[in-house]
């Protein structure tokens, strides 16, 4: 056996599927074996796997054991000469395995083996190759200097940026995303060391692979598409605190004493700084665009008060203080949770739902007003002055902040992108039908033949005029069908291009998804035929808001309703449970073993069975129904089951 490829998964099923394709491509001319290591997914990966690639050795973990410990699972059981650690979110070229097994032939003082790595739009990325993170290198690096002198032989060594990245070199460290190891050189090193859980072993492994006396190297002849960030969201608090813990065990295993404490030292600033400017930074992002809308609202009513007073009653300062400091902020508070409970803070931006936000707090505001004592009812033509200042100003806001380019205000409404797909046309326009069925806003600008024998109807043009074809037709993105086109094309296409704004994306064959990655900076994109999931935040919203609408009714008219239910004291208890946010109205069907791959639920008071109560509702029905209610959901659903079923909510 020439290669053992080890592939880590966790929840990434769409990503695993695609890099499993490219990497059967690449086993056709050599002997090889491929294990996927599944870690608890919850997205179906384990029923992709056993449906689609029955001949992949398949480990399924019930828990989540961790990157090392589920590579030296597949390890132990490996046959090959070679082992490849391999992330999921990952595609190879068709002749990556060739090239590497021969190159390692004949350099047999090579331990291990990394190659250029790309993001999703063809761009270097520097972690290809790196150096040894000793105390100083990680200064450098955590405090910025390695980024502001790349060139330097001192400040850059982490990344090794001195060297050039088109030529072989001898390097320290071999990134985790794509490690080529000799197996004899493993039997005297040690496996994964399972002390890291995620993150550092492949810095630990490198390391050692070098104390042993061999050598690593990094090998641009090949190029790796790694989708960067999908496997693990890397801008979290979370990802600071495990990545640099695990440079602090490398410290204490590896250097001595003295070493080790400086650079645990600089570690735990590293954390704290870092730590400061994530959850600064998560706050921001969250808060400063409601807070900014509260201030124009403010500033509205504190500018049309005035002016109202003056045109009404002639006499400036006719209202109380109280109304500025007390009604207008109660109004500001309706006001944006109006918004919010809409959609209008969603990113994209949409008018709409700013609009529809606005509308709804209007119609707050009026029957609270019809409903409060007298000496609280100042001006309804405030109010409608305030709702027209409003929506006005904040439309223009985001109006404005999206023709600045500000990323957080760009709006969901914005020009539609224009694709051209490549590939033949049974492919092509296979995936065409894909691109519709995902709802995705975008316009078909025209298929790219391979080559001059396969042109139909919208083709503009073949593949080697691609760059021509971008330029003049202002093509957004390219989509590459993978069933005709070979990963190497595909790289070669996305190196050549990596200077033009444009996205990429691969649709793999008899696959319901396409997959790519616009930035270095961000997780992969991925589109998916869309259904109405519950898991998308808008209806985990509506949904919400309907929990706590139903409980309010149900409390107000329990003076009445009480009489109704044998269970009063459960009736009165699901009311809270479902106030508290410990319960929901509708859940799942609790006498069905739930899939893993369905979106988590509050325990349900009623449930999807409770539609059907003179039907004899099995484990396999329960199941079909938990998952037609979680893939396809409809608040109005939900509205017409507790009409239906108001008399079981004494559970």
């Amino acid at each position: 056996m020439d290669i053992s490829i080890v592939i880590v998964n966790y929840n990434v099923k769409h990503f695993l599927e695609q890099c499993l394709h490219s990497v059967e491509k690449a086993l056709r001319n050599i002997r090889g074996e491929i294990f996927v290591v599944d870690n608890n997914s919850v997205d179906g990966s384990a029923h992709l796997i056993r449906e689609k690639f029955p001949k992949v050795r398949f480990i399924q973990n019930t828990e989540n054991v961790g990157f090392s410990k589920a590579n030296n699972q597949a390890i132990n059981q490996s046959k090959g000469e070679y082992i490849l650690l391999l992330n999921p979110d990952t595609v190879v070229e068709e002749d990556t395995f060739e090239q590497l097994i021969a190159f390692m032939n004949e350099h047999k003082e090579a331990g291990g083996l990394g190659v250029k790595m790309i993001d999703g739009k063809g761009v270097f990325l520097p972690e290809s190759k790196r150096g040894l993170p000793t105390p100083w290198v990680a200064f450098y690096k955590m405090f910025g200097l390695s980024k502001l002198f790349p060139q330097s032989r001192k400040f850059g060594k982490y990344h090794l940026s001195y060297l050039d990245k088109e030529k072989i070199q001898e390097v320290d460290v071999l990134a985790g995303a794509f490690m080529l190891l000799r197996k004899s050189v493993l039997d005297k090193t040690g496996l994964l060391d399972e002390t890291f859980f995620m993150y550092g072993e492949d810095i630990d492994l490198s390391y050692r692979i070098q104390l042993a006396g061999y050598k690593n190297y990094y090998y641009p002849h090949t190029t790796i598409i790694h989708y960067k960030g999908e496997s693990t969201k890397k801008g979290s608090l979370n990802y600071v605190k495990v990545f640099y813990n695990a440079m602090i065990i490398f410290a204490r295993k590896h250097f001595p004493g003295s070493k080790a404490g400086i650079f645990s030292l600089f570690i735990h600033l590293a954390i704290y700084f870092r730590a400061l400017l994530s959850a600064s930074k998560r706050i921001l992002t969250k808060v400063y665009l409601p807070l900014l809308d509260a201030l124009i609202i403010f500033a509205g009513f504190w500018l049309i008060t005035p002016f109202w007073e003056q045109f009404q009653f002639s006499s400036p300062g006719y209202y109380p203080p109280e109304f500025m400091q007390i009604v207008v902020p109660a109004y500001i508070l309706i006001f944006l949770l109006s918004i919010l409970f809409s959609g209008g803070y969603t990113k994209p931006l949409s008018l709409f739902k700013v609009g529809r936000g606005v509308l709804w707090g209007l119609i707050t505001i009026l029957l609270a007003y019809s409903l409060v004592d007298e000496q609280y009812r100042f001006s309804r033509a405030l109010i409608l002055l305030g709702t027209a200042w409003t929506g006005t100003v904040l439309m223009v806001v985001r109006l404005i902040g999206s023709w600045l380019k500000i990323s957080d205000f760009r709006l969901s409404n914005q020009r539609i992108r224009k694709i051209a797909i490549v590939g033949h046309s049974n492919e092509a326009k296979r995936v065409q039908r894909l691109l519709e069925e995902t709802r995705i806003k975008s316009q078909l600008a025209g298929f790219i033949a391979l080559d001059n024998t396969d042109k139909g109807q919208n083709y503009m043009g073949e593949l080697s005029q691609l760059e021509e074809i971008i330029r003049i037709n202002r093509i957004d993105e390219i989509v590459f069908c993978a069933e005709n086109i070979s990963s190497a094309a595909i790289i070669r296409a996305m190196l050549d291009l990596s200077r033009l704004d444009i996205d990429y994306k691969i649709a793999p064959p008899e696959s319901s998804s396409i997959i790519g990655s616009n930035s270095i900076h961000t997780a992969g994109d991925l589109y998916v035929v869309n259904l109405n999931a519950i898991s998308k935040a808008g209806n985990r919203r509506k949904k919400r808001l309907l929990d706590l609408t139903a409980a309010l009714l149900f409390l107000l008219l329990s003076p009445v309703g009480l009489w109704c239910y044998s269970q009063k004291v459960n009736f009165f208890a699901n009311i809270f449970r479902v106030l508290f946010g410990n319960k929901t109205w509708i859940g799942y069907t609790a006498d069905a073993e739930t899939e893993n791959n369905l979106p988590k639920l509050k325990t349900g008071v009623l449930t999807p069975a409770d539609m059907f109560p003179e039907i004899t509702i099995d484990q396999e029905k329960a199941m079909r129904l938990n998952r037609l209610y979680a893939k396809d959901y409809n608040v109005f659903s939900d509205m017409e089951l507790l009409a239906k079923a108001w008399k079981k909510l004494d559970r």
